[in-house]
């Protein structure tokens, strides 16, 4: 493992959430299949934020454990747009975070603490992923319910030979 291979998850998870919500629009960032539910700007939004918390856990203050505030964070978002810029940018500052750092930085442990124990700081990455694949399977459930049909993010089709 290195930074580099790090960097390079981290930048397909983004890629794959891309690539399963191109179909939503502006128009579906209100959209949700309950009441209690995220709709389809807080989810994005959500997904955000959360990178955000994972990298202030593991390099940062610690781990922000006011579920609530972070609850009502995602929910105030109501543009997909504002929410997918989020996103962005919280993927972009992982990144820049990750590669920055040597792979002794990276696996220093932090404290053990109620949410991942105590673990290398390396593996906020496996953590993003994995919330991210979460959010992108509701969200591609999302589309669906909304008539369209959720592109394969593993690879572009618009982009493949004799798609």
């Amino acid at each position: 493992m290195t930074p580099e291979i790090l960097v390079s998850q981290l930048t397909m998870s983004k890629e794959y959430l891309d690539r399963a919500t191109r179909e939503l629009a502006e128009e579906d960032s209100g959209f949700a299949p309950d009441d209690d539910s995220y709709t389809v700007a807080a989810q994005m939004g959500h997904i955000g934020l959360t990178i955000d918390w994972f990298v202030e856990g593991a390099f940062g203050k610690g781990w922000d454990m006011s579920f609530e505030v972070h609850d009502s964070d995602a929910r105030a978002f109501t543009s997909l747009k504002a929410a997918r810029e989020k996103c962005a940018a919280s993927y972009q500052s992982v990144i820049d975070l990750i590669g920055s750092k040597s792979m002794d930085e990276l696996l220093e442990m932090w404290p053990e603490d109620p949410v991942m124990g105590s673990q290398p700081k390396l593996s906020i990455v496996a953590g993003i992923v994995e919330h991210t694949a979460h959010h992108r399977g509701a969200l591609s459930v999302y589309t669906r319910l909304r008539g369209k049909v959720p592109p394969m993010p593993y690879m572009d089709m618009d982009a493949a030979p004799n798609a």
